[in-house]
């Protein structure tokens, strides 16, 4: 079982049953891909006697062995399967989950080739090589976002008598299976992002509509992503700013530039100034159910207007939008000047709040999501949030909402609509 970050995952033989193990195998899960969060993979593996660092990958080696073809060629390996791939080759687990997952894998297993020294004489290293003290990582080599299918490291120990069986042409049938912690009726989620964070645009511009679906069978926190200036040394011992317009409070929060320009466009400081005021109107709007219409609708009216280098800080623009989502910019300018302000060396207890809260989580990339404290892997879009919010409930405790749309193959139209219109009803009508 891996619990890293609150998920459960298992790996379990069934097929053959000798090499089933009470309570699945030991593993370690990649930090990409898309797994079906509450769900579950079982299908026939197959080995590619490959370290699959080559994107030209041929499908038709490999183990068990399968039939020939009339030009007398082996047949490639049969989809839906799982991939045994060999660690090793001088490429990423990234590029070479990529690979499989273009050549039809619907899952991967990593096969370790090098012991981890704790295993002691329960893993058998290869002659000449030294086992390694430290588990290797599947993390992402940052290029990820477009796999999508799941992955999981299995040990050298398990890993080989799998591959053997595998090498005397027998059938081998697996299950990768992922939970979230479900710990009653009502799920909690959040997202770290940042106002100028492009990647979750489209998924903020829909996501109303299932915070209201879910209503109070779950709570919602947004985080805003800013970086602590004096563990950065953007302040100095003097309590002056270092980093430029990166910072607000005489250097104490930052973040970086949208556009990569300090001299022009939006600055560090701007994105702080902006995140205060989202928390804010969350404070003041959101806090209280989880929910949070008004904010979501302060979002949506500020990208719509306000989301260029020329709007992003016109305060005409952004009472306009606050004026349209029935946000009261008294109380809002109320809660940034006496949670501390912006300017001047003293702290803000708002922005504390937010270092405070990313200490605690552990969030480094962005945009990041966590459901029950988990984080969730993947490109965070409607789809990938609504399964894994959904997945978060205790059995049999689900809304009706999660029962209808979150195997709907358009989750946020049934989200809107209430129901699933699935293409087969549509062939129906006559």
């Amino acid at each position: 079982i891996d619990a890293t970050d609150k998920v459960t995952s298992k790996l379990q033989v069934h097929i053959p049953k000798t090499l089933t193990r009470p309570g699945g195998f030991d593993h370690r899960e990649a930090l990409f891909g898309v797994p079906p969060y509450g769900g579950s993979l079982q299908q026939n593996v197959y080995y590619a006697d490959s370290d699959l660092c080559d994107a030209d990958v041929d499908t038709r080696k490999g183990f068990p062995i399968r039939p020939l073809d009339d030009d007398g060629n082996m047949l490639p390996w049969p989809s839906p399967y799982i991939l045994m791939v060999d660690r090793g080759g001088g490429c990423s687990f990234t590029q070479k989950v990529r690979n499989a997952q273009r050549h039809g894998a619907a899952g991967v297993i990593i096969a370790d080739n090098t012991c981890l020294c704790a295993a002691g004489d329960n893993c058998v290293s290869e002659s000449g090589v030294h086992c390694e003290y430290r588990e290797p990582i599947m993390a992402d080599d940052g290029s990820g976002m477009d796999v999508s299918i799941p992955s999981f490291l299995m040990f050298k120990q398990d890993a080989d008598p799998v591959k053997a069986q595998l090498k005397a042409n027998n059938v081998v049938r697996i299950e990768m299976a992922w939970s979230l912690p479900s710990p009653d009726d009502r799920v909690e989620y959040e997202l770290w992002t940042t106002p100028a964070d492009e990647e979750t645009k489209d998924l903020q511009m829909k996501w109303k509509d299932a915070a209201m679906a879910l209503g109070d069978r779950a709570y919602f926190t947004p985080h805003m992503y800013i970086y602590d200036g004096i563990k950065s040394g953007c302040q100095d011992e003097n309590g002056e700013n270092q980093c430029y317009n990166l910072c607000t409070n005489s250097g104490r929060y930052c973040s970086t530039d949208p556009d990569d320009d300090i001299d022009e466009g939006i600055s560090g400081a701007d994105v702080v100034t902006e995140s205060l005021r989202r928390t804010c109107i969350w404070k003041s709007y959101g806090e209280k159910d989880g929910v949070g219409t008004k904010w979501w609708d302060y979002v949506n009216e500020f990208m719509f207007r306000c989301d260029t280098e020329d709007y992003f800080t016109n305060l005409d623009c952004i009472k306009d939008a606050m004026n349209t989502a029935g946000v009261d910019s008294g109380i809002i300018y109320q809660c940034m000047g006496d949670s501390g302000g912006l300017e001047d060396d003293v702290p803000n207890t708002v922005l504390d709040d937010q270092i405070t809260a990313e200490d605690s989580t552990g969030v480094i990339i962005l945009p990041a999501a966590y459901v029950n404290g988990a984080a969730i892997r993947g490109e965070l879009d409607f789809d990938v949030l609504f399964k894994a919010v959904c997945a978060g409930y205790l059995t049999g405790t689900e809304p009706k909402i999660c029962q209808e749309c979150a195997n709907c193959p358009d989750e946020h139209k049934c989200v809107v609509n209430g129901y699933c219109h699935s293409p087969s009803a549509e062939g129906a009508v006559s």
